[in-house]
């Protein structure tokens, strides 16, 4: 787990949000976790 990582109340916030049942390929959760990182990070090339 990262620092950057969505906590459990934040994520029910941000999941009652979106509200939809499409099947998907990747977690929406982990989605918004790897975009957190990166900015929060810059993660440099």
């Amino acid at each position: 787990m990262y620092p950057t990582d969505l906590t459990d109340s934040q994520w029910q916030v941000i999941k009652d949000l979106l509200a939809d049942q499409r099947k998907r390929k990747h977690e929406l959760r982990n989605v918004f976790n790897a975009l957190f990182y990166v900015v929060k990070g810059g993660i440099p090339w």
